[in-house]
């Protein structure tokens, strides 16, 4: 196993060895210069992580799903990502699963240990019952820790599509991987403190892969979120807009002709801008995979 002193996100962060010394204000400057070289880091794996939104997509396709693994506070962004899915895009709750070590208790109050037991992963994934359909993404900062390599093992015995998420080079997850996704941003403010740059890293990288696959699996039309549950006020409000945008009329007309239509975003514009009735709309909508672009366009290929 590596040794944590060679591990850049457990390194001395030269810049904060006096940060105990400084004002609120030299606190807040330095960490914020510290945290404008996560988007570099990040860009630095552009082509990997978009190999991993194909992965992704092509898995959900075919009836697999996306799930996320990791422990502290990597297997907390993991289930944060996870969970903010089914409010965004109208995802079923099991197309993109989030674990983490020690259950949903972990979210709250560190489980400790559980990180170390690689059997413990095993378990879990099991439990969910993780198939060769499925994608895999191993949340792990320090690239080591012993329940995601243990999850990446036996995603590939299954057949499942392996990723691994880490913020170190040449981490010891990379030969457990058909996948790795590696920002390396450097030593934090805070020796071996990853849920700062590490923690926003990893964030950017599983928005990345999740907001990429909705995309491609047709959960938005242009930048606007036509798969959205309304289960909110805010939510709602944000559905009439955006059919009334999409469908040239008032955000009053919206709100009626969403009603006719169960409240389904993309049945009411299809509806309206294709004249048909709402289950004709529903119809092509499956026709075309729930993608409302191909939807609309349908006459002018035919």
């Amino acid at each position: 196993m590596k040794e944590s002193s060679s591990l850049t996100t457990e390194a001395i962060n030269p810049l904060s060895e006096k940060i105990d010394t400084l004002s609120p204000l030299e606190i807040v400057k330095l960490m914020n210069a510290e945290d404008a070289k996560i988007a570099d880091a990040v860009a630095c794996e552009a082509d990997s992580i978009a190999k991993a939104i194909e992965v992704a997509t092509g898995r959900i396709r075919s009836g697999g799903r996306l799930v996320y693994i990791g422990a502290g506070t990597s297997g907390r962004l993991g289930v944060l990502d996870a969970s903010e899915c089914p409010p965004t895009f109208n995802t079923p709750a099991e197309m993109v699963v989030g674990l983490i070590a020690g259950g949903d208790t972990a979210l709250r109050k560190a489980a400790e240990g559980v990180e170390d037991h690689p059997e413990a992963a095993v378990i879990d994934l099991k439990a969910i019952d993780l198939t060769g359909k499925d994608v895999l993404v191993g949340i792990a900062s320090s690239g080591r820790t012993p329940y995601v390599i243990g999850a990446l093992d036996y995603a590939r015995e299954v057949g499942a599509y392996a990723i691994g998420l880490v913020c170190n080079e040449n981490s010891q997850m990379a030969s457990h991987a058909d996948l790795m996704l590696a920002p390396v941003v450097g030593p934090e403010i805070i020796s071996g403190s990853t849920r700062m740059k590490a923690g926003t890293a990893t964030k950017m990288v599983l928005n990345m892969i999740s907001t990429g696959t909705m995309v491609q699996l047709g959960k938005t039309f242009g930048n606007y979120m036509v798969d959205l549950r309304a289960s909110n006020s805010k939510l709602i409000v944000r559905s009439r807009r955006i059919a009334a945008a999409l469908a040239g009329i008032t955000e009053e007309q919206a709100e009626e002709e969403l009603k006719k239509c169960d409240g389904e975003l993309k049945t009411t514009v299809v509806m309206l801008r294709k004249n048909v009735s709402p289950q004709a709309a529903r119809t092509l909508l499956e026709k075309h995979g729930g993608q409302l672009r191909l939807a609309l366009e349908e006459d002018s290929q035919e």
